[in-house]
């Protein structure tokens, strides 16, 4: 794990912050984390503190939505068969089934595709034209891909089947693919206000479109799709997810119910963190080790036997995925201990044989986490090589790989993800690059990692009952994480503790309160501990129920010693 050096203490807005004390009657610290979080007047505090079903958008805002539903009421209308083309992640196969079941239910003949990761790759493949006549579909609805996909849309629109593009990847040109209706956040035209929309909440707003109705109980779909694409949790995004978790506890998917069974979950009550972490990584793993097709039916079943099955199935492949990628991330780690200059290189890119391009995504978020370096890694192939792509805070990575068009055979994704093909002849070529371009662009301080810190807090400036109102700032995840606190010159009480798992427990001090504070991955830090006379902390208070018994307890983020 890197170590943070850059701290950046959210500054105070005073007057706003009283207003928001006086008003809503919050304390000062809750009133601060809100500004952090880009709430800057009364109403917007309202509706981020009293959020409900209510404030969801109306999908009809999409400025072409409104065609989007004529084009599938006419399908319905004059019966024709519909597809709908998905993508193999989380995002895609929760956008997918909830597509897919929502036609069906609507009465229109629907079939799916699911694209192979490792045989066909992301997106509308080249033999779709072929495979949409051979099933007499009249009518295609991608799902989380699409719009990079200009000459396969502009075949089927030749061949008077209609295309639907539901994606919210960023458009590689200004001109669109020539689709019979666009519905991405993305688009500067869209008319849409939240553009950071997963795949699957740009198909959830589709649906909602064509039924008329909320679809409340399909938010569980909607929640996973957007916890495990990491898009920031703000705006309608929060909603979603904050909506979406109590509906996943209860809910009535007998697949998904399997999988919490399987995974050790049912009855705890599920927040962001099990989906990222639990539910999300074993969905995800059988489209990397076998097909995402084995995922898309768990969350179809209607079958309690077939539920039990395929969530063992789907188990056994993220076992099997973490074995492997365990394999790749040490063979990476070699390399970059062997090629890796950190003076000349800014981004990290390493290729080799063999890698399994199911799981490339992963280890480069690990590489990226460990080094705080944008990270490619590309499996190396006879043909084209397929490589995945993770990045830090102030590096697009989707603009630079378009700056890096000419060596690429296509790529597509986000600002901090993406996927790319390239031959091999161009990975030297393209490694120079592209470190090139992240010479002109990255300073020196932008590659250490900073800590984004809500307020400079003394121990005594918070109890349980601040601890507690803290907690309606949840559901957390990017682009809204956990209030973060820092503490100056603190000395330490007690013997420092080494527990399980490398984690470091200790008693903090500032001369009027103790609290204990714990660091996962710290315990290499004791010695510094029993060392130090005094030490700044930086952490996230929480309320610990450990043995039934109640206690503040600091969850530390970085130590600073002095």
């Amino acid at each position: 794990m890197y170590t943070y050096r850059l701290l950046n203490i959210a500054p105070s807005n005073k007057v706003l912050k009283e207003t928001l004390v006086e008003e809503l009657g919050i304390s000062g610290i809750l009133a601060q984390i809100l500004i952090n979080r880009g709430v800057d007047n009364l109403e917007a505090a309202e509706r981020f503190l009293n959020s409900n079903i209510g404030h969801l958008l109306d999908p009809f805002l999409f400025s072409q939505m409104g065609k989007a539903t004529q084009i599938i009421r006419k399908a319905l209308e004059s019966r024709k068969r519909v597809m709908v083309f998905g993508d193999y992640d989380v995002d895609g196969i929760t956008g997918l089934a909830l597509l897919k079941t929502t036609l069906s239910n609507i009465g229109i003949e629907t079939l799916y595709y699911l694209p192979h990761r490792i045989k066909e790759g992301y997106g509308l493949n080249k033999d779709i034209l072929h495979i949409a006549k051979q099933r007499d579909i009249k009518l295609l609805i991608t799902v989380d891909c699409g719009i990079n996909s200009h000459e396969q849309i502009k075949e089927l629109i030749n061949h008077n089947i209609d295309v639907i593009v539901t994606d919210h990847h960023e458009p590689i040109d200004v001109q669109l693919p020539p689709a019979s209706a666009i519905i991405n956040p993305k688009l500067k035209d869209s008319g849409y206000s939240c553009p950071e929309l997963a795949g699957v909440t740009v198909a959830y707003k589709l649906c909602q479109a064509i039924t008329g109705d909320l679809l409340l109980d399909d938010l569980d779909l909607v929640c996973l799709g957007t916890v495990a694409d990491v898009v920031p949790l703000i705006g309608e995004n929060r909603l979603i997810v904050k909506e979406g978790l109590s509906r996943i506890s209860q809910t009535k998917k007998l697949g998904l119910k399997a999988l919490m069974d399987i995974s050790g979950i049912s009855g705890k009550n599920i927040n962001s963190t099990y989906i990222s972490y639990i539910l999300g990584p074993r969905l995800n793993a059988s489209g990397r080790i076998d097909t995402a097709e084995i995922a898309l039916r768990l969350l179809m079943t209607k079958e309690p036997q077939e539920a039990d099955e395929l969530a063992r199935i789907v188990d056994a492949h993220n076992r099997q995925r973490q074995r492997i990628e365990n394999k790749i991330l040490e063979e990476a780690q070699d390399l970059v201990s062997r090629d890796i200059n950190f003076k000349e290189h800014k981004i990290i890119v390493l290729a080799k044989e063999g890698w399994h391009e199911g799981v490339l995504g992963i280890v480069a978020s690990k590489l990226t986490e460990r080094f705080y370096r944008p990270t490619i890694l590309i499996s190396l192939s006879d043909g084209l090589c397929k490589g995945s792509a993770r990045s830090i805070k102030r590096f697009h990575i989707f603009d630079a790989l378009l700056k890096c068009k000419d060596y690429l055979v296509s790529f597509g994704g986000h600002s901090h993800a993406a996927g790319l093909l390239i031959s091999r002849d161009n990975v030297n070529t393209f490694k120079d690059r592209i470190n090139s371009l992240a010479k002109e662009c990255l300073s020196f301080e932008d590659l250490f990692p900073v800590l984004e810190i809500d307020a400079e807090l003394n121990l005594s400036d918070f109890n349980e009952e601040v601890i507690r109102e803290l907690e309606v700032l949840e559901p957390f995840g990017a682009g809204n994480p956990p209030a973060l606190f820092y503490t100056r010159g603190l000395k330490i009480k007690a013997q420092p503790q080494l527990l399980g798992r490398n984690t470091l427990k200790f008693w903090v001090t500032d001369g009027l309160v103790t609290y204990p504070a714990i660091g996962f991955g710290m315990g290499h830090l004791r010695d510094s501990l029993l060392d130090t006379y005094q030490l700044d902390l930086v952490y996230t208070p929480k309320i610990d129920n450990w043995e039934t018994r109640e206690q503040i307890i600091l969850e530390v983020k970085d130590i600073l010693f002095r």
